[in-house]
């Protein structure tokens, strides 16, 4: 019986918090809006992480290559999660240029259906269906993007 209800404990709280579909719309630091809605039929990387966090540096190139390479396919949100100023991540990301927008996540108030990273670089992704495909805790490269997608 205690096994039972600790599987039911287990299965009721997840660690993605959203619906099947999750929800995100941020302001990037472009100007512009990313709405994770406008973006269905592609897969989408939604990928935390900060200057300060090397593992995250080291994946940046190979998420944003993967994502140039397929942009007809592949779209990505670049959330920075730490307490920093525009003109600061502006300025890092004219000497490390990635091929996709981001945005400076409140850390007081993290997008909803994403939640706080349980740890830094996270990355979601999801569906071009909306659905969430897979989570990555800790770095990852371009080979995990590929088999989760199974773009090559």
């Amino acid at each position: 019986m205690k096994m039972a209800f600790a599987l039911l404990l287990a299965l009721a709280v997840p660690a993605f918090a959203a619906a099947p579909r999750p929800a995100l719309t941020v302001k990037t630091l472009d100007g512009g809006t990313f709405d994770l809605a406008q973006q269905s039929g592609k897969w989408v990387i939604v990928n935390f992480w900060a200057t300060w966090c090397s593992p995250c540096l080291k994946e940046l190139p190979d998420i944003s290559a993967f994502v140039a390479a397929h942009k007809d396919k592949v779209a990505a949100i670049g959330l920075d999660y730490e307490d920093a100023e525009p003109a600061d991540i502006r300025a890092f990301l004219k000497d490390h240029p990635l091929s996709y927008p981001v945005s400076i996540v409140d850390l007081d108030q993290p997008p909803k259906d994403f939640g706080a990273p349980r740890g830094l670089p996270n990355t979601f992704v999801v569906a071009p269906d909306g659905s969430l495909a897979k989570t990555f805790l800790g770095p990852i490269q371009a080979k995990d993007l590929r088999d989760v997608t199974g773009i090559h």
